[in-house]
């Protein structure tokens, strides 16, 4: 079988599948959701198990994806993660599967997740301080965060990488103290700029630590010299750290967008594509497949889904509108 691709109208190719397992999180970020959580998705419109790796089977046999990485919301909170993640490694030894995740919970689940076939974790994680981090998620679980992290680690789903957030008043001069945590237990540390995702639509372009900030914060304690890796689709600018072999990323999704390059789908939990992070619009497969439309048909609306994507996510422009799904409902 010769498989579509998922090309949109500028020539990106989308092999890299999102697929966001829950909209629920049992953190509150305050960049993400307001203390008391959210109106989470009804059971009912939530992809089952089955319905979760049948889509995928399609990314995987029929159009081309190499890539996949599960996200939430907290995919850990997902009771079938390891069985989806098992039957995912199932299509293919090729496959790059990795779980985006706060962590809670990992030091239960790391040895059974790379048994299943994952391969890597990614984890959010925005300060290396206890008081900070309980200030910035509402709840005081910072330790449990750093035994996943060692269990993910000695599991062997590594690298193991850890994302951050810096929040302005809140832990912006804490850069150069996370990437020292970092180094010194060999995870792979990535600043994220942070991006108008959140439920509350609070965000400001004036209120975001940018990626010059987080550069010259971090000129304070380091020299950084460019990789010479290329970085490819990557969304990460990759450095290395005092000559190496130590690195970190930046991802300035919004001052230096690399949407150009980017390879990305997003699947939504309750089954929706989204062929931006940013779109405004979504495209359904649940009701299709629901309704009992057979594996190619639901490739060619997934082609269709495509052909739609933007050029950019324009967040520059000044009639950007914000997606009306948050972050945790959308998919990292």
């Amino acid at each position: 079988m010769t498989p579509l691709l998922l090309e949109d109208r500028y020539g990106r190719v989308a092999t890299d599948l999102r697929v966001s397992l829950t909209d629920r999180c049992n953190l509150r970020c305050s960049y993400c959701m307001p203390p008391e959580g959210l109106d989470w998705l009804p059971d009912d419109s939530v992809l089952t198990d089955d319905e979760v790796v049948r889509l995928i089977r399609i990314g995987v046999e029929r159009l081309g994806i190499q890539e996949v990485r599960f996200t939430g919301g907290e995919p850990l909170v997902r009771r079938g993660l390891v069985d989806i993640v098992r039957r995912t490694r199932e299509l293919g030894e090729h496959l790059d599967i990795s779980v985006t995740t706060n962590a809670l919970g990992l030091s239960r689940n790391a040895t059974a997740l790379k048994d299943a076939g994952l391969d890597r974790v990614n984890v959010s994680l925005d300060t290396a301080r206890a008081d900070t981090f309980h200030r910035i998620t509402r709840r005081d679980r910072f330790h449990d965060v750093v035994a996943g992290l060692e269990a993910a680690q000695a599991a062997g789903l590594g690298p193991v990488k850890v994302n951050a957030v810096l929040l302005r008043g809140e832990n912006e001069d804490q850069a150069p103290e996370l990437l020292a945590w970092c180094l010194e237990r060999g995870y792979e540390l990535r600043f994220i700029e942070q991006m108008p995702l959140d439920a509350q639509h609070g965000w400001s372009r004036e209120g975001m630590v940018t990626a010059e900030e987080i550069f010259a914060s971090l000129s304070t304690a380091y020299t950084l010299t460019p990789a010479e890796e290329p970085r490819g689709s990557a969304p990460a600018e990759l450095f290395t750290v005092d000559g190496g072999p130590g690195t970190v990323g930046v991802i300035a999704s919004v001052t230096r967008p690399f949407c150009g390059d980017c390879d990305r789908v997003r699947l939504t939990a309750d089954g929706q594509v989204r062929n931006c992070l940013f779109a405004r619009s979504e495209s359904d497969l649940r009701a299709a497949l629901r309704d009992g439309v057979d594996d190619e048909e639901l490739a060619q609306r997934w082609v269709v889904a495509m052909r739609g994507k933007a050029a950019g996510h324009g967040i520059d422009d000044p009639t950007f509108l914000q997606p009306d799904r948050p972050m945790s409902a959308i998919g990292g």
